[in-house]
């Protein structure tokens, strides 16, 4: 076997990353990289001309030394500026893209989340700091993007998530209940999901989900619960999976793979963060969606995210 290059480390053929660390440091060495990575993707794909909103045609932009550091390329014949981190998630931030980069790289590169406690462990910031890149992130960019309904053979379910007491509370099975949080998802078989959280889970919160999210030509495949009665005549087929009884799988009847991605999604919430609030717990379903819809890609994540992160909000 031949020696390894220890001064020029490479990716295992082997691995699963798509994306490694080390690829990462080398795209993407420092503050300026990063920047620059901005500018080409927005506004200038050669670095050097791009369309000037005052001039109203193409004109060359250069960069200039400023004592006020501006992140911006001048028009050189009207002086017209442009900032490649104006209206994104980076506006206005004195922290370094470089680290906010790695943030988007750490988040991309974990399979159940990472922490504000974590990255602010990993990057050197503040926990408030830390928190707030990740809210960003989670909230601005990695956000369901794909809103077509889902199609073929679709899996629907609810879940409910939180309402456990604490040790030393004492709550009824009704209180517990009401302080549960209601999530309805939809997933294709071998495709995407789509999840949203829900005020109640009741008819008039679950069919419009249900028309929205699935093709009305799919067949659909829920529990016995009564949410789903009667809605099925409005779809290619419905198939009931009786859970109450045991039964689990009846040939391909069943709800195996939206339960799979609950399993995952509630896992990782409380391994990685514990707990979470209603108010904060679409953009954790949205994340969690978006690594699944995107689990397949041959575009690695991390790049993904960062062409999504030079668009403006």
């Amino acid at each position: 076997m031949a020696p390894t290059d220890r001064n020029n480390p490479k990716r295992a053929a082997s691995s699963e990353s798509k994306y490694s660390l080390m690829e990462f440091m080398k795209e993407f060495p420092d503050d300026a990289t990063c920047l620059e990575f901005l500018w080409r993707t927005r506004y200038s794909a050669d670095g050097e001309h791009a369309d000037c909103p005052k001039c109203e045609t193409e004109r060359v932009f250069k960069r200039y030394e400023m004592t006020t550091r501006r992140q911006a390329w001048t028009c050189v014949s009207c002086g017209h500026m442009l900032y490649p981190t104006a209206g994104t998630i980076y506006h206005k931030s004195s922290t370094s893209l470089h680290l906010w980069f790695y943030a988007i790289y750490i988040m991309s590169s974990t399979r159940s989340g990472v922490s504000a406690k974590t990255l602010e462990r990993e990057i050197g910031v503040t926990y408030k700091c830390a928190w707030r890149m990740m809210n960003l992130i989670r909230n601005q960019i990695i956000t369901q993007d794909d809103d077509t309904p889902l199609e073929g053979d679709v899996e629907a379910d609810e879940t409910y998530y939180g309402g456990k007491p604490r040790a030393h509370e004492k709550m009824t099975r009704q209180e517990r209940y009401d302080r549960k949080v209601p999530v309805f998802a939809a997933v294709e078989r071998g495709g995407r999901v789509r999840a949203e959280v829900i005020e109640h889970a009741g008819f008039g919160q679950v069919h419009p989900l249900v028309h929205e999210f699935i093709k009305d030509t799919s067949r659909l495949f829920t529990d016995e619960s009564k949410l789903y009665n009667g809605i099925g005549r409005k779809f290619a087929e419905h198939n009931t999976i009786k859970h109450s009884e045991r039964i689990y799988v009846r040939g391909d009847v069943h709800t195996q793979t939206i339960d799979g991605f609950f399993a995952t999604l509630k896992l990782g919430i409380r391994g990685t963060y514990h707990a979470v609030s209603r108010k904060w717990l679409q953009g954790y379903l949205n994340e969690y969606a978006w690594r699944y819809n995107h689990r397949d890609d041959d575009l690695a994540m991390f790049r993904a995210m960062i062409l999504r992160s030079a668009c403006p909000r």
